[in-house]
């Protein structure tokens, strides 16, 4: 412990220091003239403006290095619009469309991206995307973007215009950005920015900005200035309404019940000033969202699965981020809209109304708001809810910021269900959040309280993280003590009561040899105690990572672990009905997996992982592969197996697990698309079929159809609950 507050002094008196590199510019001129787009840069006000040309620098597969094509940028604004013109020149006789959708998470599409840091904070940031069949994307950046997979909201929507046109040895792409659709400060003559090209020939990500070898491609510290000549004016966002009508149909089969529904809904967006943002949704509805995927859960925890429903995903990096991910995060949305019934069953919880209000109300001041209504379920035994957390960042250096927040859950009305949940939980705390100027060290601090309307000993958590990432080293350390008393209703707890300790060092080596780009070594280790069982040791592991990326964009994994675990209770690995748990005591289990997976450019994609070891009282295989393929750009198809064969001592039980999920999705056009999930898994005796039609009538104004059908796999084949549902909804500026 004292070791990692060393490193933490060390860090506070090096974050300080600026990372040098070689300053990007780009002007953006201004213009009178009217710009017609088409694709093309015939206008006059194209010929004058400033421009990049050059070969980008490499991030995949080869940081540092230039990538194999060259790249033309231009920028011109008036007072409405900012215009972006691209030409990217290429070789290939056919570029790559995976999906005409908008939005689409596939890879292997050639592509230019445009990112807008507008507070030149190194913070949040813009993101257009067009492909070059001129297939949409947006996004807005948080946190610095230096994780991908959580920084990156690909749910923000908004209407910009974009024309592309293909020719022999390069494709154009003109974008047409509202002014309107980004914050920004007033006056302003400099933003930061950074371009992008994604190659499918040359299997290449590329970016203008140099982005140092162990940084994420898309880490706002490494942009560019954008300078405009002349200060812009306020940033003046339309009122945005958003009504929707909603239908069901639906059959349980269980109970011989039929349930039949018409109901109206509306969200409404509107612009607070120059930085904030005002969200309202009534009677929201979610049925269009994609289901969850299942999950294997052997853990004896909860698994945290990832929020998808657009209202608590967009701007939400003002909460999600509270505490620790993984071990005590002080607020996950997905408890709202959810509850357990009289059985114990978790259920929808029908949500009434909410708010959001979230933005910048000063350059160092951010502030985050949000309230929501749950409806009280008397059948259920479930009472109303409301549901509020508030968010108040300080920006503090040049890329650091402490929260302040508070967390309320409080039952509203009358009704006192003896199933319910206390009266009230509240949480607050403190969390202060530190990066270097280079990105190299990053740090958070959190203490966070909770109170309920039973008082509790130990309501605490406290954590530390510190994380360093160079081009050859990488650390990543964590301290969490969760209090056995400390609970937060609308977060994530994974464990109380615990001490955790965790140290992870990677040392790559940039072989760049012919065939392989990295090599990463990679030891690990955790340690679990119970401060207040005489810090009973409940889980220590050591594991080792041996990593090898390739030049191809392959990549081979193989890793070793030592896990030791006490459990204090009785647990049921299989969850299968009559099973006989596995006792308490102390277990130790060696495990050893190896994994491969191709291309992630390529049509036809593959991910392969076996392992084999030891698990508690018995042994344990697995499989897992990942397979996809598709027919630009009409069919994107992919198929999920997992399995899990558990063999342990009699009278414990033995099982083979089963998941197995093809997906098959249509883009007919860039305005209607078919999205198929089927889903089977003997875990749960269940196979479920997602079905989803949506035909984008007008600009983000959607028709959905979507139809839920599962059934019981155990004894017989029968169906369990059918339903069909449509929503349509229309997008105003007004």
């Amino acid at each position: 412990m004292r070791i990692l507050y060393i490193l933490f002094i060390v860090y506070l008196y090096s974050f300080h220091s600026l990372y040098s590199q070689e300053k990007y510019k780009i002007s953006a001129s201004y213009t009178e003239e009217t710009i017609t787009l088409d694709g093309i840069d015939n206008e006059v006000s194209w010929s004058k403006a400033s421009m990049i040309s050059d070969e980008f620098n490499g991030i995949i597969p080869i940081a540092e290095n230039k990538g194999s094509q060259k790249n033309e940028i231009k920028i011109i604004y008036d007072d409405k619009f900012l215009y972006v013109f691209a030409k990217a020149y290429t070789t290939a006789d056919k570029v790559g469309e995976p999906s005409l959708k908008r939005d689409a998470r596939t890879r292997g599409a050639d592509a230019i991206l445009v990112m807008f840091d507008t507070y030149s904070d190194a913070t949040n940031a813009f993101w257009f995307e067009s492909t070059s069949s001129g297939v949409k994307k947006d996004a807005l950046i948080s946190n610095g973007g230096q994780r991908f997979e959580t920084d990156i909201d690909f749910s923000w929507d908004i209407k910009f215009d974009v024309k592309t046109l293909k020719h022999v040895g390069y494709y154009s792409a003109e974008f047409k950005i509202p002014f309107s659709s980004m914050k920004f400060p007033e006056g302003s003559t400099k933003w930061k920015v950074n371009f992008f090209r994604a190659d499918n020939l040359y299997s290449e990500f590329n970016s203008w900005t140099l982005v140092p070898k162990g940084q994420t491609g898309v880490n706002l510290s490494f942009f560019g200035d954008l300078l405009f000549d002349r200060p812009l004016g306020s940033s003046k966002s339309p009122l945005i309404l958003i009504p929707y009508t909603n239908g069901i149909i639906s059959k349980d089969f269980e109970n011989n019940t039929n349930f039949n529904d018409l109901s109206i809904g509306a969200d409404a967006k509107v612009s607070v000033g120059n930085g904030m943002n005002l969200d309202f949704t009534i009677n929201p509805d979610f049925s269009q969202v994609e289901v969850d995927d299942q999950i294997v859960n052997l853990t004896r925890f909860e698994i945290n699965l990832p929020e998808k429903r657009q209202f608590f995903i967009q701007n939400s990096d003002l909460f999600s981020s509270l505490g620790d991910s993984r071990d005590s995060r002080a607020f996950f949305s997905r408890r709202i809209g959810v509850a357990k019934d009289s059985d114990g069953n978790t259920i929808e919880n029908r949500i009434l109304a909410g708010l959001r209000l979230s933005g910048k109300l000063s350059d160092n001041l951010r502030i985050g708001f949000l309230n929501m209504q749950t409806e009280e379920d008397a059948t259920n035994k479930i009472s109303s809810n409301n549901n509020m957390v508030f968010s108040l960042q300080k920006k503090v250096f040049s890329k650091s910021n402490i929260n302040l927040f508070f967390i309320n859950r409080e039952k509203t009305g009358n009704s006192n269900f003896t199933n319910d949940q206390e009266k009230f939980n509240r949480v607050f705390g403190l969390d202060y959040n530190l990066r270097s100027k280079d990105s190299k060290w990053s740090a958070s601090i959190f203490y966070h309280n909770s109170i309920d309307e039973i008082k509790k000993d130990d309501s605490y958590s406290t954590g530390i993280n510190l994380l360093y990432n160079s081009k050859n080293h990488g650390v990543y350390s964590k301290l969490i003590k969760v209090g056995d008393g400390f609970n937060s209703d609308l977060g994530f707890i994974r464990r109380k009561g615990i001490f955790k300790q965790f140290l992870r060092y990677e040392r790559r080596f940039w072989i760049e040899t012919e065939k392989i780009s990295i090599i990463t070594i990679a030891p690990t280790f955790r340690y679990i105690t119970k401060p207040n069982t005489n810090s009973l040791i409940t889980d220590r592991d050591f594991s080792a990572n041996f990593e090898i990326d390739f030049k191809n964009l392959s990549n081979l994994n193989i890793d070793f672990s030592y896990p030791y675990t006490y459990l204090d209770n009785e647990f049921n690995v299989t969850r299968r009905d009559g099973a006989t748990p596995i006792p308490v005591g102390s277990y130790q289990y060696p495990n050893f997996e190896i994994s491969l997976r191709n291309n992630f450019f390529k049509k036809f994609t593959y991910f392969f992982e076996v392992g084999s070891g030891q698990f508690f009282n018995g042994t344990k295989k697995s499989i897992q592969a990942r397979l996809g393929y598709r027919i630009e750009p009409i069919l994107q198809t992919s198929l999920n197996i997992s399995y899990d064969k558990i063999k342990l001592p009699k009278p414990y039980d033995t099982a083979g697990l089963w998941l197995v999920g093809p997906k098959i999705n249509f883009t007919f056009s860039k305005k209607l698309f078919w999205s198929n999930y089927i889903q089977y898994s003997n875990i749960g005796e269940s196979l479920g079929i997602n079905s989803r039609l949506q035909w984008r009538f007008a600009p983000l104004s959607d028709f959905y159809l979507v139809y839920n059908d599962n059934y019981i796999t155990s004894n017989i084949f029968a169906p369990k609950l059918r339903s069909l549902n449509f929503k349509l909804s229309y997008w105003f500026n007004l």
